[in-house]
């Protein structure tokens, strides 16, 4: 299942039995953006309307809006962990990011 995506921000979305809706956030930022729908057409609009708004909020404030993910992941693990990845890159012909990225792509279920 993809997230739904719009202008690069992607949304997280749950039913609310409570509400009796749709209730979504913008994943992926420090800033919070929230919406809801009664369907999909209207969860999709209201998402879309709630991205179009904060843009044009942060335009005016003069203030840079959060960024979706600039592609450098740093990450920290055990060194025993650092060598076997290591080790299927090499052994698989590809440098250590390559192989990870492929990794990644096919645990996610995108292409990147």
């Amino acid at each position: 299942m993809k997230p739904m995506t719009y202008k690069g921000y992607s949304a997280r979305i749950e039913y609310s039995d409570e509400d009796e809706c749709f209730v979504g956030r913008v994943a992926g930022i420090r800033d919070i953006i929230t919406f809801h729908g009664e369907n999909v057409e209207e969860i999709r609009r209201a998402f879309k309307e709630s991205i179009d708004f904060y843009l044009e909020t942060c335009a005016k404030r003069g203030e840079t809006p959060n960024k979706v993910y600039s592609g450098k992941m740093f990450l920290r693990v055990p060194p025993e962990v650092h060598a076997a990845v290591a080790i299927a890159a090499e052994t698989s012909g590809k440098s250590l990011n390559q192989w990870a990225l492929e990794t990644f792509e096919k645990a996610s279920h995108s292409k990147g």
